[in-house]
């Protein structure tokens, strides 16, 4: 099924990288969508990366130490 974009500015930014990637407008529109796609894939494994480490720093026994407000409170002059 053939894409109709009606939009004149979305045409023109179409032109735009087109000319500049020395492509057709429908390539353009291509490269864009695939490159859009693998940035939305990228997040996906970043964010369980990042729930991976969280688990491991909740993993981590609770020292009961409490933090000592007024020494970093000199670190910073306050």
């Amino acid at each position: 099924m053939p894409l109709n974009i009606r939009d004149e500015k979305v045409n023109q930014l179409a032109q735009q990288v087109a000319t500049r990637r020395h492509v057709n407008k429908t390539e353009a529109v291509r490269l864009a969508l695939q490159r859009d796609l693998a940035a939305l894939d990228e997040v996906t494994p970043m964010m369980e990366r990042i729930r991976e480490i969280q688990a491991r720093v909740a993993a981590w026994p609770d020292t009961g130490l409490e933090a000592d407000k007024a020494f970093y409170d000199s670190l910073n002059d306050e």
